[in-house]
C-alpha cells in the first residue's frame, strides 16, 4: 500500500508563498530549480512534505507528447486557471512496476519520467537528488494531478533541522479531493494506492493510505470539516485542502484563523487557493 509522499501547492509567486508559509511557522528549505522550468521550496514533515511550486523558467517547460505526461506543462496550465493545490504525490519503491500494474488494471498511464537536480544541504554543500515518476490520470478528473515518486536520495527530505517548525507541524493527516462526482473515484484511488481500508461518511469516503487519509467528498462534507466552501468547483473533482497535525500551534494561535471542530483553518482566499486545517495533537504523535 502506498502512502502520501508529498503535496504540490502551485502559485504564480513563489517568494510570496515562501513568506506566507514562513509566517505560519513553517521552516522552509532553500529554493530549488528543476531542469524543466519549475522552481520550488520544500517544507519537510515526518513521512511527507509540502512542495511550494511555481513556473520560474517558462521557456524550459516541455509540452505533453503522445504517451508522455509533462509535469511542468500540467502545472503551467493549472496556474493559467488559478493558484492552488495542483497535485498529490504517492510514494513508491518502483515507479516502472507501478505503471505496469496500473496499465494492467485498465488505468491511463504514461511513460516513466526520470530526472535529477541539485539540492543544497544546510552547510551550503550541493547534493544531487534523483527521481523516477509514474503518472496516471482519470478522464473524469482532468485537474486532479496524481503520480507516484521514487526517490533515490530520500534522506534529503527528512533532515532534522528542517523538521523543526515553530507551529509544531509534524505530519499530513488528510488530503481532500472534492467535487460532486469525487466519491465516484473511490475505485480509482484504491487501485492507484493499493489501499484496502476505507469508510463511508455522509457525503464522503475516507481511504486510509500508508501515511494519511485521502477523503473523497462532496462540497457539503468539505464545508462541514473546514467551514468554507471548496475552491475551484469548476475544476470537477479536485484537490481542495489538507490537514496538518501539529504538536503545538505556536504562532498559529496568534493568527486570526477560523475554527471548525478541532481544525484551525486557513482559508483558500488567504492561502493561494488551498484550504489548510491545523489540528493540535498529543506530542507523542
Amino acid at each position: 500500500m502506498k502512502g502520501i509522499n508529498h503535496l504540490i501547492l502551485a502559485g504564480r509567486d513563489l517568494e510570496a508563498m515562501r513568506s506566507n508559509y514562513q509566517a505560519l511557522g513553517f521552516t522552509i528549505v532553500p529554493r530549488g530549480q528543476h531542469p524543466f522550468g519549475t522552481g520550488n521550496s520544500i517544507i519537510q514533515l515526518r513521512g511527507t512534505y509540502l512542495e511550494l511550486l511555481s513556473v520560474t523558467n517558462p521557456q524550459d517547460v516541455p509540452e505533453h507528447r503522445a504517451g508522455n505526461f509533462s509535469f511542468a506543462a500540467f502545472n503551467r496550465d493549472y496556474l493559467l486557471r488559478h493558484d492552488g493545490f495542483s497535485m498529490m504525490v504517492l510514494d513508491t519503491s518502483d515507479a516502472r512496476a507501478d505503471i505496469q500494474a496500473w496499465h494492467a488494471a485498465g488505468l491511463k498511464t504514461f511513460e516513466p519520467f526520470d530526472f535529477s537536480r541539485t539540492g543544497k544541504m544546510p552547510d551550503g554543500t550541493d547534493v544531487k537528488v534523483g527521481f523516477s515518476l509514474a503518472f496516471v490520470n482519470h478522464p473524469a478528473a482532468p485537474w486532479l494531478g496524481l503520480f507516484a515518486c521514487q526517490h533515490y536520495r530520500p534522506e534529503y527530505y527528512e533532515q532534522p533541522q528542517y523538521l523543526k517548525h515553530s507551529n509544531g507541524a509534524s505530519t499530513v493527516r488528510d488530503v481532500w479531493i472534492v467535487g460532486e462526482t469525487a466519491m465516484d473515484l473511490a475505485s480509482y484511488i484504491r487501485t492507484v494506492t493499493g489501499a484496502n481500508s476505507f469508510s463511508e461518511r455522509p457525503h464522503a469516503i475516507a481511504i486510509q493510505t500508508g501515511t494519511g487519509t485521502i477523503v473523497l467528498a462532496r462540497a457539503e462534507a468539505f464545508e462541514a470539516a473546514f467551514g468554507v466552501t471548496p475552491p475551484h468547483p469548476e475544476d470537477g473533482p479536485h484537490l481542495a485542502g489538507f490537514t496538518v497535525a501539529c504538536r503545538a500551534l505556536g504562532p498559529l494561535a496568534e493568527l486570526p484563523l477560523a475554527k471548525t471542530g478541532n481544525r484551525h483553518v486557513l482559508t483558500p482566499a488567504n492561502n493561494f487557493g488551498t484550504a489548510v486545517g491545523f489540528v493540535e495533537v498529543d506530542g507523542r504523535q
